[in-house]
């Protein structure tokens, strides 16, 4: 099936492919540098532009590191949440809810053993997450909740905005259906704006597939989509953005605005680290509001504003920006990648993350590409019958009036 080629663009398997590349590309491009501040990259870098980073913490031994490894293309949890998602659709043939979050990634996270990059052996993803992702577990599983509450009580995260970008591919061109599709299923994990942003990056994602969209369309989707706090953190970051594209900013002045403009949204600042120093403190970053928003969504879609559009620009601003670098960078990979389609995968970007994740990325996207060719289909076939009986329903009805 292909989506857009009378328009020439990409095709759905094109897009679908440098989705999931832009996942695992800005994932990648952002694990080395996570948690340090903007200050912090500059200092020790420079600027970060190459797969080929050491990690921050290499040189600390393997208790300080907690057993990881990063840098030189090691991706994280984000890409493979991402491709569990993906083998849940391959597998269901359908759209999801929160039973599939209970069921099919309970599976994936639990009970699957897979080679886990950053832990450099085979084991069950759920030994690299962090809690938030491992609430998934404990909630659907060992307290046997309804999944529709598996959310409630977690601690409030971008842990679901991460992983959600196959939603938007499922849902290609109908963003209403993504982000619905996105909090049904999201629900089994995230809460209050966590969950908001997943529904509303879905959405984006959704929209960055019609063939012809333009950032700005991509940008509003997500915002007029969204709610509460998120909604207001989109606005003031998407404004600030616009205006710093105006006066051509540079990349310093680009990370300083748009961190002032989300700063009333989230309490989290540069502070992203956990230690025994907060130990019986939980800040109000993570606590659920109707004001807050996850940083994460509104500064990617600002960076894809500063940047143009340009995908690699983009993700190198998004991750030199500093906190949760590689979900920032994760995405601006998938919106660009799915907008503007495989131009751009560079070769040895793709081949450094499939050696150095042990992935056959192209390939599990060609994949995820047929399950969502027949959901699609199958969505079309519903459309027809529906609108085949409201055609007669009306017909009936108006005669009965004439009467």
């Amino acid at each position: 099936m292909t989506l857009d080629a009378a328009q020439g663009g990409p095709d759905l398997r094109g897009r679908i492919r440098a989705m999931v590349h832009g996942v695992a590309f800005g994932d990648a491009m952002g694990a080395p540098v996570e948690k340090l501040s903007a200050a912090e990259i500059r200092e020790r870098y420079g600027r970060v532009t190459s797969l080929r980073t050491a990690w921050h913490r290499d040189g600390q031994d393997e208790v300080q590191r907690k057993g990881r490894v990063r840098g030189h293309g090691i991706t994280t949890d984000d890409t493979a949440m991402t491709l569990s998602l993906m083998r849940i659709y391959a597998a269901e043939r359908r759209h999801l809810d929160a039973w599939d979050m209970a069921t099919g990634m309970v599976r994936e996270i639990a009970w699957e053993s897979r080679w886990v990059p950053e832990l450099q052996r085979v084991t069950p993803l759920i030994e690299r997450l962090f809690y938030p992702e491992k609430w998934i577990f404990q909630r659907l599983q060992l307290s046997g909740c309804d999944p529709r509450q598996g959310g409630v009580g977690n601690m409030v995260n971008c842990g679901a905005t991460m992983y959600i970008a196959p939603v938007g591919a499922v849902n290609a061109c109908n963003p209403r259906a993504a982000y619905d599709e996105a909090i049904n299923f999201a629900a089994g994990h995230q809460q209050s704006y966590g969950l908001e942003a997943a529904g509303a990056f879905a959405a984006a994602v959704a929209r960055a597939f019609v063939p012809g969209a333009t950032l700005d369309e991509v940008v509003r989707t997500a915002h007029d989509l969204a709610h509460d706090g998120t909604r207001s953190a989109i606005a003031e970051v998407v404004a600030a953005a616009e205006d710093l594209r105006r006066k051509g900013a540079g990349a310093e002045e680009v990370t300083e605005v748009l961190h002032r403009a989300i700063a009333p949204f989230s309490p989290m600042g540069d502070d992203v680290a956990h230690g025994p120093e907060k130990a019986g403190r939980a800040t109000a970053a993570y606590q659920p509001s109707r004001l807050l928003s996850i940083e994460e969504l509104p500064l990617a879609l600002g960076f894809c504003i500063t940047a143009g559009g340009d995908f690699r620009q983009a993700v190198v601003d998004g991750i030199n920006s500093g906190r949760d670098t590689d979900s920032i960078g994760v995405m601006v990979g998938a919106i660009l990648g799915a907008m503007h389609g495989p131009e751009v995968i560079d070769p040895e970007d793709a081949a450094l993350l499939d050696s150095a994740n042990r992935l056959t990325l192209a390939a599990d996207a060609d994949r995820f590409a047929e399950a969502v060719a027949d959901i699609m289909e199958g969505d079309a076939a519903r459309a027809t019958d529906i609108a085949a009986g409201r055609r007669i329903l009306l017909q009936t009805t108006f005669e009965r009036s004439a009467e």
